[in-house]
């Protein structure tokens, strides 16, 4: 029975690693970090997170990304941006968090198209092919999660490039790293097997 578990364990472990490994090998070549390398596209993609860690201070991911996306935008790399994002209560809403950050930042707000139904990765990636009409679009997040962006991309049959945030070498708990990890496998599923739904509207919860 002990041999039994450990072999599952092993071999849990083992396509957890190899699902990683592919999704990074197969997306590297489209993350950029020098803005300057950067393919332009018109419309940018980016992805939500909360603006605040627990205890409420400033979530570092949310700021770097927030002043990658005003670069792009001010350095011509993308015209208009989709903020997609989590909005499941009246009290929670990162499309609005972004748009208001972008605005401090510089960006006017007729060229920013909030997201409201962003809840996870997929969702995000898939509605702005099904709903948002795009087909040609430049992700914008930290480097592990662009991977993963990118490979739901590539399968849905959306051509993207991504550019990678300022990271937070200090903001990695292990927490956060075994959910990017199983985070990915998981994206495979989804657009391999699952095939989630996800929603096609776009109402604000107030």
């Amino acid at each position: 029975m002990v041999k039994r578990v450990l072999a599952v364990v092993f071999g849990g472990v083992l396509v957890v690693l190899c699902c990683n490994l592919w999704v990074v090998q197969s997306t590297k070549s489209q993350i950029y970090f020098d803005v300057h390398r950067l393919p332009a596209n018109d419309v940018g993609l980016v992805l939500g997170t909360s603006k605040y860690v627990k205890g409420g201070k400033d979530n570092l991911f949310f700021r770097y990304r927030m002043e990658a996306t005003a670069r792009l935008w001010k350095e011509g790399k993308v015209k208009y941006l989709i903020l997609s994002g989590n909005n499941d209560s009246e009290f929670y809403n990162e499309p609005v968090d972004m748009q208001n950050a972008l605005l401090k930042l510089g960006v006017p707000s007729d060229v920013m198209i909030p997201d409201y139904a962003g809840y996870r990765t997929f969702d995000s990636v898939l509605r702005c092919k099904e709903v948002f009409k795009q087909h040609h679009i430049t992700i914008i997040s930290q480097n592990f999660h662009n991977a993963r962006a990118l490979y739901i991309s590539n399968y849905e049959g959306i051509s993207a490039v991504a550019f990678a945030a300022q990271d937070v070498p200090d903001g990695y708990s292990l927490r956060t790293l075994i959910r990017e990890y199983l985070a990915r496998p998981l994206a495979m599923l989804d657009v391999h097997l699952l095939r989630p739904q996800t929603e096609m509207g776009n109402v604000q919860i107030k």
